[in-house]
């Protein structure tokens, strides 16, 4: 998955997400739901959200423009308020 490894790492340099990043992916690949969710080219990591607002604004992005690759996020409000964040 070379697109969403790149994509990560730019998001880690990111300030509003940081180190946090990685945190994020191995908690996603470790099936907790709601912190990272990729797919790229047919191959999907990390666990689905079960945030509905999240999940169809997202599916409805990726049917209007397309794309090679997808990324999810636990959004800011949920950083913010986890534990350690």
């Amino acid at each position: 998955m070379p697109e969403t490894y790149h994509a990560i790492l730019e998001r880690a340099k990111d300030s509003d997400l940081g180190r946090q990043a990685y945190a994020l992916v191995r908690r996603g690949i470790k099936g907790e739901a709601n912190c990272f969710y990729a797919m790229e080219r047919g191959r999907v990591v990390g666990a689905p959200f079960s945030m509905p607002d999240v999940t169809a604004e997202m599916a409805r992005y990726m049917v209007q423009f397309g794309c090679s690759f997808m990324i999810m996020w636990q959004p800011d409000s949920a950083r913010q308020s986890a534990p350690g964040a």
